[in-house]
């Protein structure tokens, strides 16, 4: 009971970037994800406050018909990150809630661009792996069985396809977690034969 008790203690101790938060690390993206009304990778379009609209390059699981959404963050005691960690221009991964109702005191018309967010936008927790960095054809991040509160852990990236068929249900976590420990000259094998068996060999013969 008391190893318990220090163990839960331990895990609600304030970490760097979560202070006045507290809450518990929920998993990583393959375990939240899940949970999610939204699953979107996109870019950054325009930072407000501590808002961000994301222009949807692709919908993961979700409504389908949207081409951009607005995502509230951080300020004062909410559980989300800082909008500063979202620049105009990077593209992620994201699982997001949606807004049903904001409590009592959540939106100031005065200060419309620091709030807890409008009702039908959506919020990104920071009590897990809730978003991914996007990058070419590719993501990484707190995608499976990552270190609690480990943003960028040691990662081989994993196929932005691969991770759709993940979320989609095509694919179990086991062949997820295999795909982010390949190893990276294997993949980059891979990815050159399925561009030459694509695109063929553009070499002209002698």
């Amino acid at each position: 009971m008391r190893t318990a008790a220090l163990l839960l203690a331990a895990a609600l101790v304030p970490l760097p970037g979560h202070a006045e938060c507290g809450c518990l690390w929920e998993g990583s993206f393959a375990d939240v994800q899940a949970g999610a009304d939204l699953v979107v990778a996109g870019t950054v379009a325009q930072r407000k406050g501590n808002s961000i609209d994301i222009a949807i390059g692709r919908t993961l699981r979700g409504e389908g018909w949207r081409e951009q959404v607005r995502v509230w963050l951080k300020t004062g005691d909410y559980c989300r990150p800082p909008a500063d960690d979202f620049p105009e221009g990077s593209r992620w991964v994201l699982a997001l809630s949606r807004i049903d109702a904001v409590p009592e005191g959540g939106f100031n018309p005065a200060t419309p661009n620091q709030s807890y967010g409008r009702e039908g936008d959506y919020v990104l927790s920071s009590c897990g792996g809730y978003w991914l960095r996007w990058t070419g054809d590719a993501v990484t991040g707190n995608l499976v069985d990552a270190p609690r509160w480990a943003r960028e852990p040691e990662m081989t990236p994993v196929l932005l396809d691969v991770l759709a068929a993940y979320v989609a249900g095509r694919i179990d976590k086991t062949r997820l977690k295999e795909a982010s420990r390949e190893d990276p000259a294997l993949r980059e094998l891979m990815l050159n034969t399925r561009q030459f068996l694509i695109h063929g060999d553009a070499a002209e013969p002698e």
